[in-house]
């Protein structure tokens, strides 16, 4: 009970000191980071933290062969990863085969579940529980069709790839890109679609050319359902003629953003729609432009909030992209062109004239101008010098690598290499400079353990608690990469209880030992135990005050018959840096 009493005060202390702690930063007077802080380096920003072993091994190999080979990820064996993977068959299943599948029973369960609350509220007999409501609900749905089964597998997924992936560089950059092109995984069917979009979408083009990754997105089921733009028609005056049927036809029950379809391949009448809520608003807008996907992809994916541009070429842009829409399940549910919805009138869209008579070269022309605009270069040469080098990044930096950008149009990985190969990411200013998001702080917990997951999803879990659930960001502007937003004293003692957990082996289908990371003797002796995990740990980066602070707190040795320290203290010390400030950043 003391220990344990003993661990909760040490947290609140800990977690106290943290916010200022890590919002001050660690500084470094080194005029050069030496080999192994390089190797270091590398593994933290580069991908999810190292191993037991995997600083050795990178110097071995090395720093900068292991940077090239990361820049290659399709060249690296990832064999164990791919074995787990296999487990997941909803991983490789397309959009409507997802729906068929998993999301057409939950349809028609609603539907049984609605005629018998029906029949038991003119009974009198109406149950409110809403655990009980989910049960019956769900009982007569086959566990393997199961509605939550694909984003569960997604999920797991992800934080495989993160914790156990040897291609570590490709994961770091298929979680910015997923940022900067985010879908929010609680908008309506965009669950089931996200599969198709991680798959087919971002990890297919993050090391391609900017154009052909804005392009897929652009034409994405998952982004074209998220920001609306499934549902985004012209003005019935500036349509091409047409006989009104095929009109209505075009743009009811036959796509996702008119409403809804009847997919003849899900079962009799079963009507996919949006959530309520969100079937109401587009019912008062439906056949109206909207501009939510023009405003974003300006915004956000392209030029960037100061990029130029005016509301007027928002609008504009918007009437660019209409007919652009979804495929109805039984077609396939990809991306589709209904010339019959575009706007086929004059628009002037960033000084850019289309003339009357257009059609889906109009958004294609567009997408290329943006891809190549040398804000649009600025913009992502800024946020990739934000998640490598400095939450500030250097101005002169992000000149020169907006210039690579477009030197080599929009090459990813040469875009990439750029940050890399720069003498800021390798300043020792920007050694331990970044704070770790919640996702990067468990998984590169999980991995300085050398833990194993047995279950991805008491991850997921835990990163819900801690605030960045996986594909749960719904604004589209995704999860923030400053220390600021994760920097608070709630959140940090999230992490704390996360930290002292793990390493007690206490977060259920995580499985790892303290103890197998130091010598024998080390473990045995409490003070010898800090100095020999903060080097299996972090490296050997803990400060004389988070060493101090950490064996002060360290439980008086008794007498053998009441000595705690071989079943307590070891857990609770590996806990304490895992959630050190020197932890905590990369």
């Amino acid at each position: 009970m003391f220990v344990q009493i003993c661990m909760r005060s040490t947290a609140r202390i800990i977690a106290t000191a943290l916010s200022l702690l890590l919002l001050a930063g660690l500084t470094s007077s080194d005029a050069k980071l030496t080999e192994r802080q390089r190797a270091l380096h590398a593994l933290n920003r580069l991908g999810f933290g190292p191993r037991p072993g995997d600083v050795d091994r990178v110097m071995k190999t090395g720093v900068d062969v292991w940077i090239d080979q990361q820049l290659h990820p399709e060249a690296i064996p990832d064999k164990a990863v791919e074995t787990r993977l296999a487990q997941f068959p909803s991983l490789k299943m397309s959009d409507s085969d997802l729906l068929r599948t998993y999301y057409a029973p939950l349809l028609m369960a609603r539907q049984r579940m609605k005629q018998a609350a029906s029949t038991a509220a003119d009974n009198g007999t109406a149950r409110t529980d809403p655990v009980e409501l989910r049960k019956e609900l769900l009982k007569d749905i086959p566990a393997d069709r199961r509605p939550q089964i694909p984003f569960q597998e997604l999920t797991a997924q992800r934080i495989l790839r993160a914790a156990d992936s040897e291609r570590q560089l490709n994961e770091v950059m298929v979680d910015f890109w997923f940022n900067h092109f985010n879908v929010f995984a609680g908008k309506g069917i965009d669950r089931y679609l996200l599969t198709s979009y991680e798959r087919d979408v971002i990890r297919p083009h993050i090391w391609g050319r900017f154009e052909d990754l804005l392009m897929a997105t652009a034409k994405s089921p998952a982004m074209l359902f998220y920001l609306d733009n499934a549902r985004s028609v012209a003005d019935p005056a500036n349509r091409p003629r047409q006989q009104p049927r095929v009109a209505a036809r075009a743009f009811g029950r036959g796509t996702f953003g008119g409403g809804g379809f009847r997919g003849r391949g899900l079962g009799a009448a079963v009507m996919i729609r949006p959530p309520r809520a969100q079937s109401r608003n587009q019912n008062r807008n439906r056949g109206g432009l909207n501009e939510n996907y023009a405003r974003e992809i300006m915004e956000l994916h392209t030029l960037g909030v100061n990029g130029g541009y005016t509301q007027k070429d928002v609008t504009e842009l918007a009437r660019v992209f209409t007919g652009w829409g979804i495929a109805p399940p039984r077609q396939g549910g990809g991306f589709v062109f209904r010339p019959q919805l575009h706007d086929v009138a004059p628009k002037t869209v960033l000084g850019v004239h289309f003339p009357a008579g257009g059609g889906i070269e109009e958004g294609e022309r567009m997408i290329h101008i943006l891809a190549h605009h040398p804000a649009t270069a600025h913009h992502i040469a800024y946020e990739l010098c934000q998640r490598l080098v400095a939450d500030d990044p250097p101005p002169a930096l992000v000149d020169r690598v907006a210039k690579k950008f477009l030197a080599t149009d929009g090459d990813l990985r040469e875009t990439v290499r750029a940050v890399i190969q720069s003498p800021e990411f390798w300043d020792p200013q920007n050694y331990r400079a970044k704070v770790k998001s919640p996702f990067e702080y468990e998984i590169s917990a999980v991995r300085a353990m050398g833990a194993t997951i047995e279950n991805p999803m008491a991850i997921a879990r835990t990163l819900r608690q801690i605030g960045e659930p996986l594909y749960g960001a719904q604004p589209p502007t995704g999860y923030s990469d400053v220390a600021a937003t994760w920097v608070n004293t709630g959140a940090l003692m999230n992490r704390l209880n996360f930290a002292l957990a793990l390493a007690a082996n206490r977060v259920p289908g995580v499985k790892g030992d303290p103890a197998s990371l130091i010598p024998a003797a080390a473990a045995a002796d409490p003070v010898s135990s800090v100095d020999a995990l903060a080097v299996a740990l972090t490296g050997g980066d803990l400060t004389t005050q988070t060493r101090d602070t950490i064996k002060a707190r360290i439980v008086e040795r008794k007498a053998p018959e009441q000595d705690p320290w071989a079943n307590t203290q070891l857990p609770t010390v590996a806990g304490l840096i895992l959630g050190s400030p020197e932890f905590q950043r990369q």
